[in-house]
């Protein structure tokens, strides 16, 4: 078993791209990702019931981390985690990396059979390379 992930966005179409290019990185790789994102109608938006869910549908009991793409995705995401049991709370982190950046090493080392903190550490890493090659 590996680590979860959840895609939390405002919007479908960018999680579902972001996802996309992530498992581009080991294709044919099982991997467990699950995206909350946008509104029921389609529209643009968070739930933190639709979080909630993801998280629980992504804990294989090795924990889940958990991208988030702006601010009220962060609240989604935080309110989410009173809709779960204390157990699979624990097991979760919320992490401030960057979405699509943050997801593609997240895949790669959670693939790979790293611990949710690996995961979470190197989501966290995910600017470095770009900001080193923009100095």
């Amino acid at each position: 078993m590996t680590v979860g992930i959840v895609v939390v966005s405002h919007s479908r179409a960018l999680a579902d791209a972001a996802v996309e290019l992530a498992r581009q990185m080991l294709p044919g790789r099982p991997l467990t990702i699950e995206v909350a994102a946008g509104t029921e109608d389609g529209g643009l938006g968070t739930d933190a019931m639709a979080v909630s869910e993801a998280i629980a549908a992504a804990d294989t009991g090795e924990g889940v981390v958990v991208l988030m793409d702006l601010g009220s995705a962060v609240l989604s995401a935080e309110t989410a985690l009173e809709f779960l049991e204390d157990d699979v709370r624990e097991r979760v982190l919320l992490s401030a990396a960057p979405l699509v950046e943050g997801l593609v090493g997240a895949v790669v080392v959670a693939a790979g059979g790293a611990t949710r903190e690996q995961v979470a550490a190197e989501a966290a890493r995910g600017l470095a390379p770009k900001e080193a090659q923009l100095r």
